[in-house]
Formats: C-alpha cells, structure tokens, sequence
C-alpha cells in the first residue's frame, strides 16, 4: 500500500460503524426519552412523593458515575461490538422489570443496573465514532451524532404522550426500539475498534486532568443541562410566565440543540486549537445568563436568546469530545471517553444541587448566578491553560 493509499484510507469515513454507533444509541435515545417520565408518572399514581421520586431519579447520576470505569475494562476483555450488545441487553431487562417489580425498593437496584448499562453503552458508542472518524472531519461527524440523539431524546416525550402510562404497552415499546438498537451493532460488529492495554496500571482518574478543557466542558455542560432543565420551569413561573410558556421556551432550548450541533461541529473541524471555540461557547453560556432577566420581559426575545444559548452551550459536550479525540487514541482515548462521561454524571449530580441552592438563597435571581458559576469557572480554566501555553 502506497503511503497516498494509507493516508486516503485513514482519511475516509467508516461510514457503517459510525451509523451502526449513531443510530443504536439514538433508538436508545428515545427510549430514554419515552422512559424516563413514565417512570415518574407511575411511581406518583402510586402515591410516591416528588421528593422520593426525585432521589429514585437522582440514583442515575451516582450509577453513571459508578459504570464509567468499567466500559475499557469490559470492552477488553469481550470486544467494543459484543459489549455494547451486553449493556442493550441489560438495559431491555432492566427496564421491563420496573413493570414487574411491586415494591419501590426494587426500583433502586433496577435503575443502577439500567444507568450502568446506558452508561457503558453512551462510553463505547463516542470511542467508536471518534476512531470512525477522520480528524478533518471529527466535528461534524460528532455534530451529526448530537443532532441525531437530540431528536432521539425528543422523539420520546412525543411518544409518551400517545402511548400514556397503563399496562405494559409503553414498556413493550421500549423493549422493542432498544432491541432494535442492537441490530446496527451486531451488523458492524466486524468493524467495532478493538482496544488494546497500553500496559500501564495508572489511576482511571488521571484521564480527567490529561484533557482537563475537555472533561470540565462536560462537567459545565451536565450540571447545566439537567439542572437548567429541571428547575428552568420554577424559574419560568416565579418571573411571571405561564406554566405552558415557560414548556415553550425549553422547547426553544432543544431546538437550538438539535439545530445548531451540526454547524458548530463544522467550525470546530476549522480551528486549529479547539480550546479557543470551548472558550467562546462559555463565554456566550455566561453573557446568556446575565441577559435572561433583562429578556424576561420579552417572550419572543427570550426565546431567541434561548435558541442561540442552548445551542451554543450544548456544543461545549460535541466540541470537548472532538477536542478529546484529537488528543488521544486507541486505550486512552477509550478511557477518556469513560472520564468524560463520568464528569458528565459529576454534573448531573452537581447542577440541581447548586441552581436549587442558588434560588433559595437568592430568588429567581440565583438562577442565573449558580449557572454563570459553572460557566465563569470554565472559563478560569480555559484561560489559564491557553495562558500558559502563550507564556
């Protein structure tokens, strides 16, 4: 093979794994999508209270911190394809069993399991895309898989409106698209990387500070994701809008999303050091929150700064893993990818805590400000490394 043939070759997309990846993930999407509130659902006509229901809930942040490190060692030891096809399997079963399960305590152990599984699953389907991928093209590729699992997750809401909350019905809906999650999988499974030990026995924790721009982007995007949307309806109602225009302007959050994935991933493969675009997407995550109470007054002007926002911060989690893959491969990169799904979980656990505390303290105010901390520490952190390789 002449070295114009290899480099062709590395320069290709290997466009069936990077679907097989892309679409199992995605039916695993709107499967989380469609099972997440009809789990709150039934667990409330069951006459739980929202606080027990939300520490059932907050169970998957400590169980994607917990499965995290164990996606290399298992993809080691069984292959990239087999292992994600364990974790499909794991998450059919364990999700099912919540319609068999009588006793609440029984739904604790079932959501690890199920969140261990998703966890591994999310881990190995990111290292498979990013080594489909050819540098030149990682983040449009990335932005492609956000964009697609965006509208997966999106799907599922729409899904648990037609489908309800009775019998067994939404379960079997579920155990039939994370069945078929499997089949791109088992079709590519020839093609799935295959990840060898690089003999070293260092800490699974060190990976979190080999590409701290890319693990803190994550950690930012997590803990505003999931607490800037479990709490952005109370923060709705207490500035005076409407249960129902306050649901439209989340919607504007998803929309700038799954709109905006594809195009900041296109720029992202433009710049030579991805760290500069981490670093305007934080300062444009900051300058949101300081405009939200001055918008608020606006609906129409909220909803645009919310559309531009939400797209803009949620590219902080395609470009930080495009940055990742950049900078390492092969056994690294694999257990990069288990840190970075781990800060993500950190996040998960973070954001609620801290926005819930902030609004407490300071009124609807303190919205804004515990979500301007996440992004102003990002940004410390961000400077000072590109400071330092300035200096």
């Amino acid at each position: 093979m002449t070295v114009d043939t290899q480099q062709e070759v590395e320069e290709r997309v290997h466009w069936l794994p990077m679907i097989a990846a892309i679409s199992s993930i995605s039916v695993v999407g709107i499967a989380i999508g469609l099972g997440m509130p009809l789990l709150s659902v039934i667990l409330e006509t069951r006459g739980h209270s929202a606080s027990m229901i939300g520490f059932n809930t907050a169970v998957a942040g400590f169980a994607s911190i917990a499965g995290a490190p164990l996606a290399t060692p298992l993809a080691m030891r069984f292959g990239v394809a087999w292992t994600m096809l364990a974790m499909i399997a794991t998450g059919v079963l364990a999700f099912v069993g919540f319609h068999f399960a009588p006793d609440f305590w029984m739904w604790f152990p079932l959501r690890i399991l199920l969140h261990i599984a998703l966890t591994v699953l999310f881990i190995l389907s990111e290292f498979w895309i990013s080594t489909s991928a050819p540098p030149h093209r990682r983040g449009l590729v990335l932005g492609i898989y956000a964009t697609v699992l965006s509208l997966g997750f999106a799907a599922g809401p729409w899904l648990f409106a037609h489908l309800g909350s009775t019998g067994f019905l939404p379960f079997g809906v579920i155990m039939a698209l994370v069945t078929l999650a499997a089949i791109p999988v088992l079709a590519a499974r020839n093609e799935s990387p295959t990840i060898v030990s690089n003999g070293e026995t260092s800490n699974f924790l060190r990976y979190i500070w080999l590409v701290p721009t890319a693990t803190a982007a994550v950690l930012v995007f997590g803990a505003v994701e999931t607490g800037g949307f479990a709490l952005f309806p109370i923060y709705g109602s207490r500035i005076g809008y409407s249960e129902a225009d306050a649901a439209l302007l989340l919607t504007m959050i998803g929309l700038g999303n799954v709109l905006l994935q594809i195009p900041l991933g296109m720029i992202s493969d433009r710049v030579s050091d991805r760290r500069y675009l981490l670093l305007a997407c934080a300062t444009i995550g900051l300058a949101g929150t300081i405009f939200m109470p001055h918008f608020a007054q606006n609906w129409h002007l909220m909803a645009a700064l919310l559309f531009v926002w939400g797209g803009v911060v949620a590219a902080m989690y395609t470009i930080g893993l495009a940055h990742l893959g950049s900078q390492l491969s092969g056994h690294e990169l694999a257990s990069a990818n288990a840190a970075f799904v781990l800060c993500y979980g950190v996040g998960m656990v973070l954001g609620p805590q801290a926005i819930g505390i902030g609004m407490d303290v300071f009124g609807p105010s303190g919205f804004g400000w515990a979500l301007g901390m996440f992004f102003a520490f990002y940004i410390a952190l961000v400077g000072a490394r590109l400071v330092r390789k300035i200096l």
